[in-house]
């Protein structure tokens, strides 16, 4: 198949998933097509079944900020007929399952039919998608869409709630890429970090308000109390400044670094004892994927998508939101049990496996060629 791959080039969860989608599509002989603004975070080295598409924006007095949506119209159109794409397979609704409709309808005039797949990733439904501003065009274009997908049963029943779509929502995983994501040995690495032998801890986001980043450094806190310990926080955002000023007020820099973006996360998770999560809403919870399948048990809020991924009391431990002194009591409990911290890895890479992009892989292609199928008699015309 020819698949044209729409998302944001950013290090997001939905930009992170339609890169590896792509390359692992790609990897099974597929030829793979991304249109974005800019070259995905995790598409690195050349593939001779990959092309990077780059939407350019033409620079005009008139605009405060460049119409995006409309160059990229303009671009889907111009790489589905000229390249002759099977499918467009657009990720996070927000703007782009509109601006797959427009190019769709473009199309139509010159007798071209692409069937469009729209996978919906989380606040694209939860937060951004329904606010008033933005739900008529989003429950359009998702009812308009030929296929559509969600990252987990939670964001399929977010969607029938709050939105007006009468459409199919298929649930379809995220997945993990098991020959990066892995526990190995890391010793040296660990020795650095953990000179005395200290427990370690880690988190990893994009630290907005709704991570609750500042949870974890709590969480943290009582936890060192009990325990030689280290925070590990990777990532960056809004809110670092003032994790910064609560590290120094509990006293707390010593033992809590703060690492940044970083691009081979698997190398800090191939060293850690326990995965903190206690984020407000999470359609899936990638992150918390990625550690389990690098036998990082997971201490998580119960949130969204998070109690299909982090099974409480097997892989880890869900609380409700907010409470800190449940889960640093849980991450107590498991640090300091090293029987059952043990049995809590091995349950975590068991049921990590199930989510491998193996399994998960061949129900995207079964689904592009049921969309692709069904379009062989479309409904839509021109109008």
């Amino acid at each position: 198949m020819k698949i044209g791959i729409v998302c944001y080039p950013t290090y997001g969860g939905s930009g992170v998933v339609a890169t590896e989608l792509g390359k692992g599509l790609a990897d099974r002989g597929h030829k793979v097509h991304f249109i974005t603004y800019a070259p995905p975070a995790r598409l690195d080295g050349f593939h001779e079944n990959i092309v990077y598409n780059e939407v350019r924006f033409a620079d005009y007095p008139l605009f405060d900020y460049p119409p995006y949506e409309t160059a990229l119209a303009s671009k889907l159109v111009d790489v589905v007929k000229y390249d002759q794409l099977d499918v467009l397979h657009v990720h996070y609704a927000v703007p782009h399952a509109s601006v797959a409709y427009m190019a769709k309808k473009i199309l139509l005039q010159e007798g071209i039919y692409i069937p469009t797949v729209t996978t919906l990733h989380g606040t694209d439904i939860t937060l951004v998608g329904k606010q008033p501003v933005y739900e008529p065009v989003v429950s359009f274009a998702i009812n308009k869409s030929d296929g559509v997908t969600a990252v987990s049963d939670s964001l399929r029943q977010d969607t029938y709630a709050n939105f007006e779509v009468d459409q199919e929502i298929e649930v379809i995983y995220n997945f993990i890429d098991f020959d990066r994501f892995k526990r190995s040995n890391k010793e040296h690495f660990r020795k650095a970090i953990a000179p005395h032998g200290e427990k370690i801890l880690i988190h990893i986001s994009n630290f907005r308000k709704v991570k609750r980043v500042e949870d974890v450094v709590k969480i943290f806190a009582q936890v060192r109390a009990e325990l030689p310990a280290k925070l590990l926080l990777v990532g960056d955002g809004p809110e670092r400044q003032k994790l910064e000023q609560l590290c120094r007020e509990l006293g707390l820099c010593a033992d809590i670094r703060f690492l940044g973006k970083q691009d081979a996360v698997e190398e800090l998770l191939a060293v850690s004892d326990l995965f903190i999560m206690p984020s407000a809403s999470e359609s899936f919870g990638l992150s918390a994927l990625e550690a389990m399948a690098c036998e990082v048990p997971v201490i998580s809020t119960n949130v969204g998508g998070l109690p299909e991924v982090n099974l409480h009391g097997v892989t880890g431990f869900c609380s409700d939101l907010g409470e800190v002194d449940e889960m640093a009591a849980n991450a107590i409990k498991l640090l300091k049990d090293e029987t059952l911290h043990q049995k809590f890895q091995k349950a975590a890479l068991e049921h990590a496996k199930k989510f491998s992009i193996e399994n998960i892989l061949p129900q995207y292609e079964a689904y592009y060629e049921k969309v692709i199928q069904r379009s062989l008699y479309p409904k839509e015309t021109v109008d």
